[in-house]
């Protein structure tokens, strides 16, 4: 369904906007279907916490929550583009990549710190999704190409882009930050070296979004630079991701 929901979104952007509110269906659908199988692994007793894994299946569901939750006021078939594909892909990675063998040290503080950590990327990922929106609509309006199903649609105003991202990242980074705190107190407990590439990109992660959060609050950073700061974030934050997926196959 996420796949379906991916390839009508595209079909919308080519220009058939009478099947948006198909492709929506099929984006709530593939929604409430993940939500049933993140319930049943739950009775099973695989929590989204137990693993990378399923922290990335987690991560899906959190992004294309988020999504079906703006498409209520706007009409973000550019964003549906970007975020469906996203979130196919992540579900794939957390359920087809070789499971490794099961962390023995995985303690509440070790669930907590997973918890906390995908549901703070989720929000940066919104809030991203929203950043690249706003430099492809930008970059369109520069080159004056109104002629986009972006703006015959009713897409969200730029501005309006701006303003939610932002506020998403005032929601996000008060919880990365404690799932910061809390991995260097588990790492800690663990006996291991925070001097890991991981640490490194969750550190540059945390300083990214903090900078774009003081830099709009003193110099009033907003529009292009603070998209693209955003973006940067997220990468750190999806590459932590993968480092600790890549680990978990290879040990």
């Amino acid at each position: 369904m996420y796949a379906i929901a991916s390839a009508l979104l595209f079909v919308v952007l080519a220009g058939k906007s009478n099947l948006r509110p198909i492709a929506v269906m099929f984006v709530l659908f593939a929604w409430l279907a993940h939500g049933t199988d993140i319930g049943w692994r739950g009775v099973q007793g695989v929590h989204p916490a137990e693993s990378v894994r399923e922290a990335l299946g987690f991560l899906a569901f959190i992004i294309t929550g988020g999504y079906l939750l703006a498409s209520t006021r706007y009409r973000l078939t550019l964003g549906g583009v970007v975020v469906m594909p996203v979130s196919l892909i992540l579900l794939v990675l957390g359920r087809l990549t070789p499971a490794g063998d099961q962390p023995e040290d995985l303690s509440t503080l070790g669930r907590i710190h997973i918890s906390l950590a995908t549901l703070g990327v989720g929000v940066f990922a919104l809030a991203s999704a929203l950043s690249a929106i706003y430099l492809v609509e930008d970059r369109a309006l520069k080159r004056k190409k109104f002629e986009g199903v972006t703006f015959k649609d009713r897409g969200a105003p730029l501005e309006s882009l701006d303003r939610l991202a932002h506020r998403l990242v005032w929601v996000g980074f008060p919880i990365f930050t404690i799932a910061l705190v809390l991995g260097a107190v588990w790492t800690a407990k663990l006996g291991k070296s925070p001097a890991r590439i991981e640490n490194l990109l969750a550190v540059i992660t945390w300083f990214a979004f903090a900078t774009l959060l003081v830099a709009r609050q003193i110099y009033g950073w907003r529009g292009r630079r603070a998209a693209r700061l955003a973006l940067v974030g997220f990468a750190a934050a999806v590459a932590v991701l993968l480092i600790y997926l890549i680990r978990r196959i290879v040990e």
